[in-house]
């Protein structure tokens, strides 16, 4: 027998219709009251699922995906990479962390990336660049490994470090970064005070302007962004906080994420820090979805989005491996965690059929990260991708976003009653809750449950089944709370201060199984804590399966037919 054989399960030969995991990204469980814009919204379909069928609350943060404390938001990543492996596997922001803290990035067998980069610097008498986001969410990087990266650069006798800087208020509090900009402005002017010491920051714009665009949505970000840190070509400032307030004044209540891009310049306008032939670069971002394209513009030959200009000859790494499959790129600092034997594999290895859908913005997230940071289908005779793209418009002035759009072709491809697993993903929670609108929000949350209303009476007429979930919080808490008092913070003039950032709560689980009557597993609620591990071995219940020994254990227990 293969390994990749799935049992049968013995008590329920499985549902004949589609299984349908639904991902509301972004959508937890918050404290139902003013801040919570799920509360908030009107949602009769979640309201009846909650009522109607089994359900339950999963832990969607912390070591329950992979991060390092309980204390680390879980985000659409590694949620993904959970809902899609059925077990939990240490994440970018602990390996990095490991690897810093145990000195394996910079000595021994796995550090020959970092000592070519500093040993070219030191004997080309380059400069040492990197770039990453700048504050401790601990989603896509971390302040504290740049700083550790910088601190070791000066032990090994770098002279000269330039840091390009992307402004968060997305994953932290909306107008944080002076908090990031100050405590990095001390540790550079601590080390340059010493002989032969001359370590600056160069460059920088808000992470939803430049730079750190994904899925090809924009690349117009990743083209301002190769001007404003590699040409040092833009709108320049005497260094980063004068650029920030200057923003600031100029648009009232402009949050750090949409800041211009900006560049740091001396003399008679003369960039402090442009890139240049022999130098080395680091892009200090462990997460892959926002790092791949700007990866691309340094180490393609052909790159047919922007025009470069005279690309430097530079030696470039990452702090991770982007792209598996890629092998993007095609030098990294930490080796990223190895996600093998998921649920998509096993379904393809037995000949299942599987439908995957988004617009743009997640597109990747129900393929790529489901599949275990693969690109690409594991069998393309049986899997179908569908991609719809994208609006441009700001997400808050158009909260339904292409969630309608979706269900459509989902609706469409359910209909043709080919497939035993679907997955999909309405992106509206997260991506109009970073936006810090709450009305927005509450729409968008609103427009989420309207296209549940659509699927249920195609699940009925199909004989299928709907998993109704969510990847981590976000929409559940629109206000920044004071954690000692539990009241909303304010700000400078007395307005509550909008939180954009992902949220600690858990996420609802809910089971749609129409003529069935369906009893959640003890573990469900349990003093264990379920988590987003937990929901492949139940969408195998469902399908007539015994879930592989090591998966997290089903959440269903019983499926009856009267």
């Amino acid at each position: 027998m293969s390994e990749w054989t799935l049992q049968k399960n013995t008590r329920f030969p499985g549902l004949k219709g589609p299984i349908v995991v639904c991902v509301m990204d972004g959508v937890g469980v918050g404290r139902r009251d003013g801040s919570d814009a799920v509360w908030l919204a009107r949602t009769p379909t979640l309201d009846r699922l909650a009522e109607s069928g089994p359900t339950a609350e999963l832990v969607a943060h912390g070591r329950a995906v992979g991060m390092p404390s309980d204390s680390d938001m879980g985000n659409s990543e590694v949620g993904h990479n959970v809902l899609g492996a059925g077990r939990v596997f240490d994440q970018g922001a602990k390996l990095v962390a490991g690897a810093i803290a145990e000195g394996t990035l910079f000595e021994g067998a796995q550090a020959h990336v970092w000592r070519d980069l500093v040993e070219g610097v030191r004997n080309r008498h380059s400069t040492f660049h990197f770039l990453g986001l700048l504050s401790d969410g601990n989603v896509h990087g971390h302040i504290d490994h740049l700083f550790s990266l910088l601190r070791r650069c000066d032990r090994e006798g770098i002279e000269r470090a330039r840091i390009h800087v992307l402004l968060d208020g997305r994953d932290v509090s909306e107008t944080s970064a002076l908090d990031y900009v100050d405590a990095l402005e001390a540790l550079l002017e601590t080390i340059s005070e010493k002989p032969r010491r001359d370590y600056r920051i160069a460059s920088g714009g808000g992470r939803m302007t430049t730079t750190m665009d994904r899925y090809g949505a924009d690349w117009g970000m990743v083209e301002r962004g190769w001007k404003t840190h590699v040409r040092g070509e833009g709108r320049g400032f005497e260094n980063c906080r004068r650029a920030i307030e200057t923003f600031r004044g100029e648009s009232a209540g402009i949050g750090d994420q949409m800041l211009p891009p900006f560049v740091v310049i001396e003399g008679e306008g003369k960039p402090v820090g442009p890139v240049v032939d022999g130098d080395a670069f680091v892009l200090f971002n462990f997460r892959g979805d926002r790092a791949i394209e700007i990866s691309q513009a340094f180490e393609s030959e052909q790159l047919p989005y922007f025009d470069r200009g005279s690309r430097p000859d530079v030696h470039f790494a990452g702090m991770m491996e982007y792209d598996g499959d890629l092998h993007l790129p095609s030098r990294f600092l930490v080796a990223p965690p190895i996600i093998d034997r998921t649920l998509g594999e096993f379904l393809s290895r037995a000949g299942l059929p599987q439908l995957a859908i988004s617009e743009t913005q997640k597109f990747g997230h129900v393929t790529y990260f489901w599949n275990g940071n693969k690109s690409g289908a594991f069998d393309e005779d049986l899997e179908t991708y569908v991609k719809v793209a994208s609006d441009a418009r700001p997400f808050e002035e158009q909260p339904g976003m292409r969630a309608s759009e979706i269900t459509d072709r989902l609706i469409e491809q359910l209909r043709s009653g080919r497939y035993r697993l679907a997955r999909v993903n309405y992106a509206n929670g997260d991506m109009v809750g970073h936006t810090g609108y709450l009305e927005a929000t509450v729409q968008a949350v609103e427009a989420v449950d309207s296209q549940l209303a659509r699927l249920l009476p195609v699940i009925e007429d199909l004989g299928g089944a709907l998993i109704v979930t969510a990847d981590h919080g976000n929409a559940d808490c629109m206000f920044e709370i004071d954690e000692r008092t539990g009241e909303p913070v304010l700000n400078a003039r007395g307005d509550i201060q909008p939180k954009t950032s992902h949220t600690l709560n858990p996420v609802p689980f809910h089971v749609f199984v129409p003529g069935a009557k369906i009893s959640l597993a003890a573990c469900a609620a349990g003093s264990a804590r379920p988590g987003l591990a937990n929901v492949a071995s139940s969408v195998l219940s469902l399908m007539g399966f015994d879930a592989p020994e090591d998966y997290e254990p089903t959440l269903i227990a019983c499926i009856d037919r009267p």
